[in-house]
């Protein structure tokens, strides 16, 4: 943050931004030097077992996934709404001209942030990693282009939001993943499923900048 960032606040919002897919990528080639190309195995750390829910099997991973998913989303959202750091981060995002004359430490502000969304960043890893039982250096950059997506389509700001737009994006996938070999007559396979959160993202851009919880915000003159 205070290397890539801190200096880009008063840059255009897209200098930002094109400093995060720079800073993604460097940070994934120095996985890639640490640990090689290659696919690891995670350690079993959760229990194995397969449940039928209407249906559909699912594993006990999964399932503390979700309830582990659903408490850090209590959480955060209790840090933000709840706190007097999340009031000052409200304050900062908002304005934060004002919020420094009110006496915020900004830059204390933001560090806090960019280490609460690392760690948070951090434990969605463990989740995937252990779903899947295996990691690889590569392994989070299409996740990180999807939880864009669905912070987008939720509204960008927007913690709800961003929470809706996971679990609609989830949805839609794993649907299009069922039933794209019939919308394709059987010429693509379920592997194709990324292509759905791209879909989305592109018609939320078009449609609805803004998201579905986001609110519509006038230009400034």
């Amino acid at each position: 943050e205070r290397i890539a960032y801190r200096p880009l606040r008063n840059a255009p919002r897209l200098a930002p931004l094109i400093t995060a897919i720079g800073v993604s990528i460097v940070l994934q080639n120095l996985a890639m030097l640490c640990w090689g190309r290659e696919y690891h195995p995670f350690p079993a750390l959760l229990p194995g077992g397969t449940h039928t829910l209407g249906g559909a099997v699912i594993n006990e991973v999964q399932i503390i996934i979700v309830l582990a998913a659903l408490a850090v989303m209590a959480g955060l959202l209790a840090l933000v709404h709840r706190t007097r750091l999340g009031r000052a981060m409200r304050a900062v995002a908002e304005n934060p001209s004002a919020a420094a004359l009110m006496g915020v430490d900004i830059n204390a502000v933001i560090s806090v942030t960019f280490m609460t969304g690392s760690a948070l960043a951090a434990l969605a890893g463990v989740m995937v990693s252990a779903n899947y039982g295996i990691v690889h250096y590569y392994m989070g950059a299409i996740l990180g282009l999807k939880a864009f997506t669905a912070a987008v389509l939720g509204g960008i700001g927007n913690l709800r939001g961003a929470m809706l737009g996971g679990v609609l994006l989830g949805l839609i996938e794993s649907l299009g993943a069922g039933y794209i070999g019939d919308l394709s007559g059987g010429f693509l396979g379920s592997h194709y499923q990324d292509v759905f959160a791209f879909f989305v993202l592109i018609a939320v851009l078009v449609f609805r900048p803004s998201g579905l919880l986001g609110e519509r915000v006038a230009e400034r003159a």
